[in-house]
Order: structure tokens, then sequence, then C-alpha cells
């Protein structure tokens, strides 16, 4: 049995989508007292309208819109910090 000793990559990804998630959590909610509002500061960008394929027997409407802040930045921060840690 060959069992490759290391980091997995997929676990990487996974601490990195848990960071930005609990990180824009935290900003969102901490970002309306006056004291911690920086923390909701960044920039929203996508598409503007959504694209849509009409197949006249299905309807899809894809849109993606993401907004970086510095909550989620912090929350990618720590993410990787506590995955160097295990």
């Amino acid at each position: 049995m060959n069992i490759k000793k290391g980091k997995n990559n997929w676990v990487l990804f996974i601490f990195i989508l848990m960071g930005i998630v609990i990180g824009g959590f935290i900003g969102h909610y901490l970002g309306q007292f006056p004291y911690f509002q920086w923390l909701n500061f960044g920039k929203e960008f996508g598409f503007q309208k959504p694209v849509a394929l009409d197949l006249q027997i299905i309807y899809i409407e894809i849109a993606l819109k993401i907004e970086i802040t510095i909550s989620s930045i912090l929350g990618v921060v720590a993410a990787i910090l506590i995955y160097r840690k295990i």
C-alpha cells in the first residue's frame, strides 16, 4: 500500500473557501457596529445581467457576483495559517 505523505491540495482549497465564507459572515455582522465598519470595506464585481439560455423546454439563467472585503481576506489568511499548522 503506497500512502502519500504530505498535505492535500483539496484540503487547502476547502479551508480557503471556509475562510472566505466565515470571514464574509463575520464582516457582514460586525460591520454593523461603528468600530468594525472597516471590515465591510471592499469591492463587488460580476455580471451586470444574468446570462440566459432558453431552450423552449428549459430556461437556465446564470449569474455571478463576487464580493471581496477586508474580512474575507482576513478569513483566507487565517485559513492558510490554520492549514499550515496541521
